[in-house]
Formats: structure tokens, C-alpha cells, sequence
């Protein structure tokens, strides 16, 4: 597929939807690819990017970076509270706020750097129980005590159920977030971004659509 094909079918699914052209961030999830697929993304010009392990991104992208400037990166895998700090230094935003634990150690660390990446609480809308991130009924509360830390909670992030139709947990996760005052939508994958867009996403996380299928056994 590559990444054109996909940004224009984002481009055709923000017409559909109405919403203005550039409004939805495609973030390109490179998490283990093979370093030469990652890098001709950036030389198409592709600047926005996601990774699920804090030491795998540590090991690639300060080379990349320099290379390619304006680079960004988003953590969108589980953050274990031990890999907090390497998190913040790392990347721009964080799409995985799902416990008081994290929130706590992410707010220790923002009052001692003075700056935090933005952060997305991540909302588990199946109720699944070996899924991470705060349940439905929850998220209101989590949002306020995180916002009482000076947290700078933009959004909410959601993964619906694989055999489930997305659609509805984008529209849960629309509400919930403008009930909160929250701008930020992450949700939408190689699968079912056009619905996300059209339920109001402002990042879909693509992966295998931009770069091709990944091989676990080259990690």
C-alpha cells in the first residue's frame, strides 16, 4: 500500500466527513521495522511517527532525528512506570495514561524537567480484561485528578476489540472526550481509520499499511 495511498485516503475520508483538510495526524507506527522501510518514509517526507517500546525507540531515533529534522515521536505502547523517565526525554506526546501510578510518576517528572509531553489518557471502552487503560465509567475522575497534577492530558486514546465493529467505541470515545474539554482523539488503525476519521480522530496510528507487514523475529 505505502504511505501515498494512505494519505490520500485520509485526505478522502476528512472530505467525507467534513472536516477540514490536514485536521487528522497520520502517525506512521514503526515499531519494529527494518530500519531502511522506517527511513525511506522519512525521506518521502513523513515526520510523524509511533513506537510501543521505550528502548527500541531510544536505540533509533536520536540518529534519526538528527537526520531528519522536525521528527517527531509518539509512545503509544504500555508504559511501565520504571521507563517513565527515558519516556519523557524521548518522545513528544504520550498516547498511554491508563493508571494513578503513572500519572503520579509523570507528574513528579514534569515539576522536576518543567515540561511534559502531551499525554492522551488511554480509555479500554470493551472492558477488556486483559487490555490496559482507564474503563469507561472511570475516565471523567482520571481525567481531573490528572489535570490536578498539571497534567497535560490533550486527548484520549482508545484500541477497541479486535472482533468487534470499532465504530461505536470511536463514537464512546468522541463523547467522552467532549464531555472532558478534550480536543485529542487517537484511535483508528490500518483497519478502520476512515471510521475513526469520520467519528471525529484527530491521530490515526498506521503501521503495516505504510511499511509493510512486521517480523517479530527481527526484533
Amino acid at each position: 500500500m505505502g504511505l501515498s495511498e494512505i494519505t490520500t485516503r485520509i485526505a478522502q475520508a476528512e472530505a467525507a466527513a467534513g472536516r477540514a483538510a490536514g485536521s487528522v495526524a497520520l502517525i506512521a507506527v514503526s515499531k519494529v521495522q527494518p530500519a531502511e522501510r522506517v527511513e525511506a518514509v522519512l525521506r518521502e517526507g513523513h515526520r510523524l511517527f509511533g513506537e510501543n517500546y521505550v528502548q527500541e525507540a531510544a536505540r533509533k531515533w536520536p540518529a534519526w532525528r538528527a537526520a531528519f529534522p522536525g521528527a517527531q515521536v509518539h509512545m503509544i505502547g504500555p508504559l511501565q512506570t520504571n521507563k517513565a523517565k527515558l519516556a519523557v526525554e524521548l518522545f513528544e506526546a504520550i498516547h498511554t495514561l491508563d493508571r494513578p501510578s503513572l500519572a503520579v510518576k509523570l507528574a513528579n517528572l514534569a515539576q522536576a524537567r518543567g515540561t511534559s509531553p502531551e499525554l492522551f489518557v488511554q480509555v479500554n471502552t470493551g472492558a477488556e480484561p486483559q487490555k490496559a487503560g482507564v474503563l469507561p465509567d472511570g475516565v471523567d475522575a482520571f481525567v481531573a485528578e490528572a489535570r490536578a497534577m498539571d497534567l497535560p492530558v490533550v486527548g484520549l486514546m482508545c484500541i477497541p476489540p479486535e472482533d468487534e465493529d470499532a465504530a461505536p467505541h470511536f463514537q464512546m470515545l468522541a463523547q467522552m472526550a467532549a464531555r472532558n474539554g478534550l480536543s485529542g482523539l487517537s484511535m483508528g488503525m490500518s483497519s478502520d481509520f476512515e471510521a475513526a476519521i469520520a467519528a471525529g480522530a484527530t491521530h490515526v496510528r498506521v503501521g503495516s499499511a505504510i511499511f509493510g507487514a512486521r517480523d517479530y523475529g527481527a526484533r
